[in-house]
């Protein structure tokens, strides 16, 4: 099975490429899903993160609007948090990758937000990065409810600057110019290993 990373800084449009992988019947592992899953009520993560931050804590169940706050101005908390839940969304992408194999799945994607950040990049085959001009990324951003800048900036710190991504991706994918232009990019992949699994 052909395992392919995707990853792209916030408001790239990484979501929007998992869309069109699971249309064209590719399965996506989505990390921030395994997140939500793990702070949701009886979630895995939600008694660790409750012990260590006790403000974000509701009735069985992390707010990580509250959680957000507390940590992307303390890198010290950040890594805490991170501690607790990377090993979490490392043991779901095991389970969703055995799956497939059992299955004798073809192709397989795990959306990583940080994947050269955590060396994700190691558990791939190839790796795809989704990018898009910077102003259309704030526009992006900037549009979602609750952000403001100072968080996206926040943000952007803890991502490697896109031109770096780029620069280590097999597959740069853009998203800026349509959905039609996107979509014709990931095809092009999604067939490119297809074909390689028949030779």
């Amino acid at each position: 099975m052909i395992v392919l990373g995707l990853t792209g800084g916030i408001g790239m449009g990484k979501s929007t490429a998992a869309r069109i992988f699971r249309r064209m019947g590719v399965p996506v592992h989505d990390s921030d899903r395994e997140v939500h899953r793990a702070l949701a009520q009886g979630g895995a993560a939600v008694a660790a993160v409750a012990r260590t931050f006790p403000e974000a804590k509701r009735d069985g169940w992390i707010d990580r609007a509250a959680l957000g706050t507390r940590v992307f101005a303390d890198s010290a908390a950040l890594r805490r948090l991170e501690h607790i839940l990377h090993p979490l969304v490392r043991q779901g992408e095991e389970r969703f990758l055995k799956m497939l194999r059992a299955r004798r799945a073809p192709l397989a994607v795990l959306d990583i937000p940080l994947l050269f950040e955590t060396a994700a990049e190691e558990r791939c085959d190839a790796v795809i990065v989704v990018t898009a001009p910077p102003f259309l990324q704030r526009a992006r951003v900037l549009a979602r409810p609750g952000m403001n800048a100072a968080i996206f900036a926040a943000i952007l710190a803890r991502q490697l600057p896109d031109p770096h991504r780029r620069r280590r991706a097999h597959f740069v994918v853009p998203t800026g110019l349509g959905r039609a232009v996107t979509f014709r990019y990931l095809r092009r992949i999604v067939r490119h290993y297809r074909d390689f699994e028949k030779d």
